[in-house]
């Protein structure tokens, strides 16, 4: 008798270990309200929305009280906060990892690692990443083709134009197998700053799929006020259906 194998299943791994120092708040950025709910809620909620997904792992760091009082409703079925964040982003993916590894993930699981801050991702984008990258021997990641004119400086002066016509912004998620991400970023250290350059690093070459503009990481104090009118105006077209 042969036994089938199980079809790869899809996790979301969501690191919220960072203390948001360019955002000019008073704590963590991941847990400032907006909108009248913390920024990672909005985050969480997008990939709960979506039925493929088999578990919400967020990586939050030692000793964090503010992401049970951010996601009071967090510890439903599927989801597992990690205490296992790290000094960098990279570190706290790879921990994150190991730990979905050693408790339920098998090493070709799909993997999308999203930030926190990234809060107005739509279920809808998170799908047609998954339904682009399934069946793709690499995987890949969101990125918006860069719709502006790009220059290099130099002591605040421009010194060149730089073709954009391949130039592409790298959004999250980025979705790859569980075992080769973590294996790609074992390899490539702490400097990495997103998964995709890790799998490169490898020799292996992502999948790009289109995202949007609004799926931008809210980083600068500025941000928060664009991000607040983006979720007010989704609030507002909800409600008016």
């Amino acid at each position: 008798m042969t036994t089938v194998p199980a079809k790869p299943r899809f996790f979301a791994l969501i690191p919220c270990a960072g203390n948001g120092s360019r955002a000019g708040v008073a704590g963590p950025k991941q847990y400032q309200l907006l909108a009248g709910k913390a920024m990672v809620w909005h985050t969480l909620q997008a990939f709960r929305q979506v039925a493929a997904i088999s578990g919400i792992w967020v990586v939050t760091s030692p000793g964090d009280e503010g992401f049970r009082q951010a996601c009071p409703d967090f510890n439903q079925l599927g989801d597992v906060q990690l205490a296992v964040g790290g000094a960098t982003r990279a570190l706290s993916v790879r921990n994150g990892l190991q730990a979905l590894l050693a408790q339920t993930a098998k090493t070709d699981d799909w993997v999308l690692v999203h930030d926190a801050a990234r809060c107005l991702i739509k279920p809808e984008q998170i799908s047609a990443l998954m339904d682009a990258c399934q069946n793709d021997a690499v995987g890949g990641l969101l990125g918006l083709p860069l719709p502006d004119t790009l220059k290099s400086s130099s002591e605040g002066r421009v010194v060149a134009t730089i073709s954009r016509a391949d130039k592409w912004l790298a959004q999250t998620p980025q979705m790859f197998r569980m075992g080769t991400l973590l294996a790609a970023l074992e390899a490539a250290g702490d400097a990495v700053t997103d998964e995709s350059s890790a799998i490169e690093a490898q020799g292996l070459k992502p999948l790009l799929v289109p995202g949007t503009a609004q799926n931008f990481k809210v980083t600068y104090p500025e941000d928060f006020a664009l991000a607040e009118a983006v979720l007010q105006s989704r609030m507002k077209v909800h409600d008016d259906h």
